[in-house]
């Protein structure tokens, strides 16, 4: 299984609607990711900096090119525009990949 790690960052005083909005997350969104293979989805934070990180069963590749083709994640990042800062990958149209630098198996 493939892992993948993405960061962020929440505008200042928005941390408790970031949190709102996801324990409200659309039920189709998490249709969506799950269809793409994502689990094991986690988002952490510090201060206003977020860390994103899930496992893809069906590949990154493939869990990128479903989200990037999905009018769900087009709406969803639209409505988080707001609230949070993330430059998406210009060839993926997802989460920048973060590098991994260590992994304790």
């Amino acid at each position: 299984m493939e892992r993948y790690a993405w960061k962020a960052t929440v505008k200042p005083g928005m941390l408790a609607e970031y949190k709102k909005r996801h324990d409200n997350i659309w039920p189709e969104l998490k249709d969506l990711l799950k269809s793409a293979g994502i689990c094991n989805y986690t988002i952490w934070n510090v201060g206003n900096e977020l860390f994103g990180y899930y496992e893809c069963e069906k590949g990154i590749d493939f869990a990128a090119r479903t989200q990037a083709e999905s009018e769900i994640v087009d709406r969803w990042n639209e409505y988080m525009k707001d609230v949070m800062i993330m430059e998406m990958d210009p060839v993926t149209g997802a989460q920048p990949k973060l590098e991994q630098v260590f992994f304790l198996a």
